[in-house]
């Protein structure tokens, strides 16, 4: 990831909320729920370059099955594979363009097409991309029919696209419900802390046996144990959630970041509210 303007901006501006609420309310309930206000404010900025990274990514795998069809028309009109990339490298096919034109560079000056094509999948970073790149090259040394095997890896890319949109489309519902019982969780939590732990903290205030006075119990010595439960509860959510919906733990990032803002959003702004 490189350090970009926005980040810098993120930063700055958290430190000032930061500094901003310590100076106006010093080390009070507030300013803790202003500190995550800040935190969140610094974090944000990564968090949207790990989503629009993961955005590119499955622009790629979409723009290569539109690349394969095309390469699929113009190898069957005659045209040599590598003649043909040449030509459609001209063609628009959004974050996948650099990659596409680099290729057909690489086959201009004589770089054969199996490094060429080794190349372009390492280049794209794709699981989809580079298994689909695979059996082009296999086909191109065994000296198969290509356009067979073009039209092949492209049916299989636009299966697993469908197979993809039909997951999240059906798991849609069970992502809303996780969220809605986190919260629910949450809710839970904080009636237990509010409520529920300072009816129980007189219970050590009496004698203990043989006249001994028993230690006295602090809502602190439970709230902290339930605040921590609460962070590892909703990062790994979070990683339950992009794996459900989407079928990998790193989709899962954003709604662990999601859960993680609202988990400390809530327990310190309730915290502010009614202690």
């Amino acid at each position: 990831m490189k350090f970009e303007k926005m980040h810098g901006l993120g930063i700055g501006l958290g430190i000032f909320v930061a500094g901003g609420s310590f100076f106006m309310f010093g080390v009070s309930k507030l300013f803790y729920f202003l500190l995550v206000i800040a935190l969140i404010i610094v974090s944000l900025p990564f968090m949207l370059t790990v989503l629009l990274g993961q955005n590119k990514e499955r622009e790629k795998e979409v723009k290569f099955l539109e690349f394969a069809r095309d390469l699929v028309e113009t190898v069957r009109s005659g045209s040599p594979i590598s003649k043909s990339i040449m030509n459609l490298s001209n063609r628009n096919y959004g974050t996948l363009s650099h990659h596409v034109a680099k290729l057909a560079n690489q086959l201009s000056i004589g770089i054969t097409l199996t490094s060429g094509l080794e190349t372009f999948a390492k280049d794209t970073k794709s699981k989809v991309i580079s298994r689909a790149v695979g059996l082009i090259s296999e086909a191109e040394r065994a000296g198969g029919k290509i356009e067979t095997v073009l039209e092949s890896v492209a049916n299989s890319v636009d299966q697993i696209e469908m197979l993809r949109k039909e997951r999240k489309a059906s798991v849609s519902n069970l992502v809303t419900q996780g969220y809605m019982i986190f919260i629910v969780f949450i809710i839970i939590m904080l009636v237990l802390e509010f409520k529920i732990l300072p009816l129980v903290t007189d219970l050590g205030g009496g004698e203990g046996i043989g006249g001994m006075a028993a230690k006295e119990i602090s809502t602190d010595d439970f709230s902290m144990p339930l605040f921590i439960m609460l962070l590892v509860q909703s990062f790994f959510a979070g990683l339950v959630i992009g794996k459900i919906s989407e079928g990998t733990m790193k989709r899962g990032i954003k709604h662990s970041f999601i859960l993680l803002a609202i988990t400390l959003l809530i327990t310190t702004g309730a915290k502010a509210l009614f202690e």
